[in-house]
């Protein structure tokens, strides 16, 4: 909050320049993440093959298994590593000070050394190469000149589009001294995803995923956000199945091995319900309190599950 803020009586016109009430504009948010500048798209060089969609922002529509074949399940592997290595990079330049945009362009960078595209990138059209999501924002947080804050959280979602497939990983980082309410939900939002993959195994049904995660995050006390899901994804970046991360008694499909997908839990200190930022892609907590997320992409085996995002050592670590 600036001091010029703290000056601003409800119906004085707000501080920000909008020319609307300050009790309609910026009354009660501050201290909330707000929407910073988006800079440009950052340029992928023709060499890098890309996905149907980075020139026209629509994928295009095709029915892919939800088995997938030997060739895609190696693919999606190597697409996988990548995709950890982008995280593990881009996660190690989080600190107080650093723009999201400049973890943005990190991350550009690192997926173009490894020769892949950024799946996020035009895909109906966002802006850009990763989503960070900080603090109440529960997911597709657009990266902008807004400086990392002592105290923050941040999710990096990275998706890697390498050899005709994608893979996809999301983490939680810390910024500065942050504190213990916020490391509870991180460690907590960890552990409902890691459940999660557990409870993975050929014969189940999916259901059994979202009960995993909503008995762990109910048992801490915190909700667990429904309207984001995980998916299936192979060829194709989001395709069947769903994966609900609360019980659904309607999520019957029942795992086989050869499925491909993701487990992405997001978890809140408060309400589970969602509200959407003007740029039609941010969801935030409707009531302000943080939320946290990690993601992993699976695949279902004879013996349960096998993560294809492996965590690696971030660099010099």
């Amino acid at each position: 909050m600036t001091d010029t803020a703290e000056r601003t009586k409800s119906n004085d016109p707000c501080w920000c320049g909008s020319g609307r009430k300050y009790k309609r504009c910026h009354r009660g948010l501050e201290g909330r993440v707000l929407p910073g500048r988006v800079g440009p798209p950052r340029v992928v060089p023709a060499a890098i093959a890309r996905p149907d969609y980075a020139e026209t922002g629509e994928p295009a529509r095709r029915d892919e298994p939800m088995v997938k074949s030997p060739e895609v399940i190696g693919a999606v592997r190597a697409a996988g590593r990548v995709a950890a290595e982008v995280l593990a990079v881009t996660g190690a330049a989080v600190a107080p000070g650093v723009t999201t945009d400049e973890l943005d362009a990190i991350a550009h960078g690192a997926y173009l050394e490894r020769g892949a595209y950024p799946s996020t990138l035009n895909y109906h059209g966002y802006p850009k190469s990763i989503c960070t999501s900080v603090n109440e924002v529960i997911c597709h947080g657009i990266p902008d000149d807004r400086p990392l804050a002592e105290g923050d959280i941040v999710n990096i979602d990275v998706t890697a589009y390498l050899g005709g497939v994608h893979g996809d990983c999301s983490a939680m980082f810390l910024v500065g001294e942050v504190d213990d309410e916020s490391r509870r939900l991180v460690e907590v939002t960890r552990a409902c995803r890691d459940l999660g993959i557990v409870a993975v195994a050929p014969g189940r049904p999916i259901s059994d995923i979202g009960r995993a995660i909503e008995d762990h995050a109910h048992a801490a006390g915190y909700g667990v956000v429904r309207a984001f899901i995980g998916h299936g994804i192979g060829e194709t970046f989001h395709t069947a199945p769903s994966v609900p991360h609360y019980f659904s008694p309607e999520a019957r499909t029942v795992m086989e091995p050869g499925m491909i997908f993701t487990i992405e839990p997001m978890i809140t200190l408060g309400s589970w319900r969602e509200k959407m930022w003007d740029n039609g892609w941010t969801a935030v907590t409707v009531d302000g309190r943080r939320s946290a997320q990690f993601e992993h992409t699976l695949l279902v085996t004879d013996a349960g599950a096998e993560v294809l995002t492996p965590e690696v050592p971030a660099p010099g670590g």
